[in-house]
This record gives C-alpha cells, structure tokens and sequence, in this order.
C-alpha cells in the first residue's frame, strides 16, 4: 500500500497494490496497522456506501460537528469520482483550500479525509458507487454542509453548475463566509 500526502499534508491518498492475472485481481484495500502507521490511530466504526446514477451528480460538501466528527476514507467500486475535501478549521493555514482527488474502480486509489473537512464529490461516469469507512456514527443532529459551488473555494467542478444533479439541502447550504467557526485547528 501507498500513502502520499497530498497539499493539505492531513488529507492522504492511499493506494493499495493490485495483484492480477488472467482471473482478475486481487487487492487489500484495509490494513490497520498500515494506516495508524502512516496517517494515524483511528477507529472505524461504520461503512456506508452510495450510489448515483446520472453523470455530475454532486453529494456534498458535508460533515458532522464535534462531538460526531466523522474521519473519511473513500473509495470508489464502481464508476469515477472527483473526490473534494475542504479544511474549515479556522486557524489553519489552508483554511478554505481543498484537495481533489480522482478515485476510480480501476485506479483503485482512496482519500483519507480527516475530522475537521467538509467532504464531497462529483460523478464522472454513469452507475457510480461509492463505498466510506467513517470514524464516528451518522448524527443527524451534528449534520451540516457546505455549498459545493462557493467561489471563494475555487473548485474545479467537471459538471456545469446547472446541470448538476444535487438534492435540495446541498442546494442551501451556507457558503464558507456565512459558515462560521465549526472546527479549531
């Protein structure tokens, strides 16, 4: 396994080795020891996996507030995602900037996305699933977002803004200046 850090040094890619022959692959997409080794100590307590039928279907930016944080690690099994994280700890020097990672079924790759980033992506096939090991449970309590599209982010979306397939609570969120203070660096 390969673990590369990315801009924002907390956010890593992880990619694991693929073993193949005329059968097919093999590849192990988890170890513990690997991970607490090179990105650090953390429990995974749920998997959550996601499918999206329509190309530019956008899901996020969201994460959960303290208590319920939630540490991501992404992969895609089927299709291809830009995969976004955002670090919205104030005080951070890369406060407001992101990382954006292609993940697809065949590149195989993951993106850690730590406690204290919000967490999107976008589909760059059709039929696209993805699948989440996450450090705390869903609260819907601690739920929030952030609006995919705010200017002051800069990301580079693959899809036109109005032609993005979204559900009406991503179309609401706050923007990072209304946003406010959710997490300390």
């Amino acid at each position: 396994m390969n673990f590369e850090r990315t801009s924002i040094a907390d956010v890593v890619v992880v990619e694991p080795k693929k073993f193949g022959d005329s059968r097919g692959y093999f590849m192990e997409t988890f170890r513990q020891v690997l991970f607490a080794e090179h990105v650090g100590t953390f429990e995974f307590v749920q998997d959550n996996q996601s499918f999206s039928a329509e190309v530019g279907t956008v899901r996020g930016l969201h994460f959960q507030t303290e208590p319920k944080s939630q540490g991501k690690l992404v992969r895609c099994i089927a299709g291809a995602i830009l995969d976004v994280a955002v670090d919205i700890r104030s005080g951070s020097p890369t406060y407001g900037a992101h990382v954006a990672v292609e993940l697809t079924a065949e590149n195989g790759k993951q993106l850690w996305v730590p406690p204290g980033f919000a967490h999107g992506f976008c589909t760059l096939k059709p039929n696209t699933e993805i699948s989440y090991k996450v450090t705390d449970y869903y609260s819907a309590e601690h739920d929030r977002g952030l609006l995919w599209n705010d200017p002051r982010l800069g990301i580079d979306w693959p899809v036109d803004v109005e032609k993005a397939a979204l559900s009406d609570k991503d179309k609401r969120q706050p923007s990072l200046a209304d946003l406010g203070s959710v997490f300390t660096y």
